[in-house]
């Protein structure tokens, strides 16, 4: 396959990684961010395996910034965020959630923060940027709201930390969870971040100028061979393991912090105003009538992920619905994420799914399903 004969025309962007992906054995991508992510590298058990047991590269473009910067930056960038941000220092990044007047949940980014008055919001699938900037027009504040030239890569899995050493030497040894810095590759400008969508040890190496994506790909591979550094794509296995949330799938517009047991990101004391408040504070007091829990579905090994909600019964009555299923091959049982009526959410429990091969018994469980501390991450 050649990548010019790939795609839907030119309203879907190419990253600038999307010919060394194609070249690295991409077959099939998907749309996120109106941009190409590659979604198929072959077998999606055998991404897996190479993500736990070494690592994989992941082309992750789609991920774009919504850079905010302007005199105030920090209070503007508060306004969006349930999150208390008073104490978050430069160089440190933070999962946020963004929320509606309603208290629904629009992304669920990672807030960077590169100076004083300069973040970036690394984005889940959804135009953030319109959103900011249709906010910043009557709220009065001094910022700039554009996307910047920043494309992002992540490194996964536990031999990351060896490939970064490699590429950087042991000075990135000591970049803690969640902390990023500005650093340059042969002269490739870049910010690396110790985060990624995957719960395993990883980086998210920011390109700052695309001009760079063919040459810094086969760089970081060529440093990864001695590791067994594959190509890969996020793997959807992986994350419903972590318990991680895809937006569109297990949170959207609807969906509020709450029903995710997501009350930590939310902090309504906090003197500083945001967009919500006062729905999630009623929210709060009323309590919520769904939340989200985890299953395992009682079935043969499923082929891939679901491509629909599948309804959720019991004793005949829907009561809520599978928002992403996965068979885990290190589990050895079919995992999913689902939103139930908050009266059947009990640990044990029993229900149904209705799965296109036809109904069947799941069980509700704990989630995560895998390494609950997020040890391997923050290792």
């Amino acid at each position: 396959m050649h990548s010019d004969d790939f795609g839907f025309g030119t309203q879907i962007r190419k990253s600038p990684y999307f010919d060394a992906t194609v070249r690295w054995g991409a077959r099939g991508f998907s749309v996120y961010n109106h941009m190409y992510i590659p979604r198929d590298f072959g077998d999606p058990e055998q991404n897996f395996w190479n993500l736990v047991n070494d690592a994989i590269l992941c082309d992750v473009a789609v991920e774009r910034q919504v850079e905010i910067t302007g005199p105030d930056a920090a209070r503007f960038v508060q306004m969006l965020t349930p999150r208390d941000l008073s104490k978050m220092a430069v160089g440190q990044c933070k999962y946020v959630l963004i929320t509606n007047a309603d208290g629904g949940i629009l992304n669920d980014p990672i807030l960077l923060r590169l100076a004083e008055n300069h973040f970036w919001i690394s984005l889940a699938d959804s135009d953030i940027l319109l959103w900011a900037q249709g906010v910043a027009v009557h709220c009065g504040l001094d910022v700039t709201i554009g996307e910047p030239d920043v494309s992002p890569l992540q490194l996964q899995g536990p031999k990351s930390g060896q490939i970064m050493q490699a590429l950087f030497g042991d000075s990135i040894l000591d970049l803690k969870y969640y902390w990023h810095r500005e650093l340059e590759l042969d002269g490739i400008p870049l910010l690396v971040s110790r985060t990624g969508w995957s719960s395993e040890l990883g980086y998210e190496i920011y390109l700052r100028d695309s001009a760079y994506g063919d040459a810094l790909w086969e760089r970081i591979m060529a440093a990864g061979m001695e590791f067994g550094l594959k190509p890969g794509h996020t793997s959807s296995i992986r994350r419903i393991e972590g318990g991680m949330l895809s937006y569109h799938a297990d949170a959207d517009i609807a969906t509020n912090p709450y029903e995710l047991g997501l009350d930590r990101l939310v902090n309504l004391d906090m003197e500083a105003d945001f967009i919500g408040k006062a729905a999630l504070a009623r929210i709060r007091q009323q309590g919520v009538s769904r939340v989200q829990i985890g299953l395992i579905i009682d079935t043969a090994p499923m082929a891939g992920p679901n491509t629909t909600f599948w309804a959720i019964t019991k004793d005949g009555s829907e009561i809520g619905k599978v928002t992403s299923a996965v068979y885990s091959p290190r589990l050895e049982r079919n995992i999913a994420l689902a939103m139930v009526a908050v009266e059947y959410a009990h640990i044990g429990a029993e229900v149904e799914v209705v799965t296109p091969s036809g109904p069947t018994r799941a069980t509700i469980v704990e989630r995560p399903f895998y390494d609950p501390k997020k040890k391997l991450a923050a290792a």
